[in-house]
């Protein structure tokens, strides 16, 4: 009789505790979609939005250097490359207004002892200068940043850069692509508040993440954002943090 009465006893206490069971879980999944601040009934969810884009407008710089141990020669000598320089990029077709030269940089080297001691006698002065072109013309500045070292077989010593590309619309497109962005943290959050049995409320808070701009097919990011002016062909990705009610 006591071991039927214990048997009883347990049953009860089982059924109690899964009941209260099912009541918490219940509980949490219709409030607990995903409290945050303080349990307020809120949702943050993130979205982003990614668009393949063509870089615009071309930078390419280089640089040329004459050695002498006399600096009005030195001088000469590369006013003289300027004007071959600027010469040949003229006649592939570049506009003067295009171009633009640096001032003349100067490094004085001095003679060295045997024993590894500097004197005050000059050695020979090392000036050099850049040159830079900024255009829209990315296939003609590409081709000539390619070839421009044609002018060492001309006695110049002249250094090409990898060219840079850039995109110049892209606070404009910043704004198109914020509102795609907050399009889909709206459905991630919608899909979120159904699921649990609830409905989404207002847009309370939306704060755009970092611009990650990376070669196509690139997987890099960077907590600061990325800029790659490496690649013609790239891909900006909007990041953007919304804050919702839930009903």
């Amino acid at each position: 009789m006591n071991e039927l009465k214990s048997k009883i006893t347990a049953n009860i206490i089982i059924a109690v505790i899964a009941a209260l069971a099912i009541v918490v879980s219940s509980m949490i999944l219709v409030n607990g979609v995903e409290k945050v601040k303080g349990g307020n009934n809120r949702i943050i969810v993130t979205g982003s939005a990614k668009q393949q884009i063509t870089s615009d407008l071309i930078v390419w710089t280089g640089s040329f250097t004459e050695r002498s141990p006399e600096l009005q020669n030195a001088y000469a000598q590369l006013e003289a490359d300027k004007g071959k320089v600027l010469d040949y990029l003229v006649g592939k077709g570049v506009p003067k207004d295009a171009i633009v030269f640096s001032s003349i940089n100067t490094n004085t080297y001095y003679i060295v002892l045997p024993n590894g001691q500097y004197t005050r006698d000059v050695d020979y002065y090392e000036l050099y200068q850049t040159v830079t072109i900024s255009s829209e013309e990315i296939d003609k500045i590409t081709e000539i940043s390619r070839n421009v070292t044609e002018l060492i077989n001309e006695g110049i010593q002249l250094q090409s850069n990898a060219p840079q590309y850039m995109y110049t619309k892209i606070a404009d497109l910043k704004v198109t692509m914020l509102a795609e962005a907050t399009k889909d943290a709206t459905k991630r959050a919608q899909m979120i508040a159904e699921n649990a049995g609830n409905k989404l409320g207002k847009l309370k808070y939306a704060d755009m993440g970092v611009i990650q701009i990376t070669p196509l097919y690139s997987n890099e990011v960077s907590d600061y954002g990325m800029n790659d002016t490496y690649s013609l062909e790239k891909e900006i990705t909007a990041i953007v943090h919304c804050e919702f009610e839930i009903q």
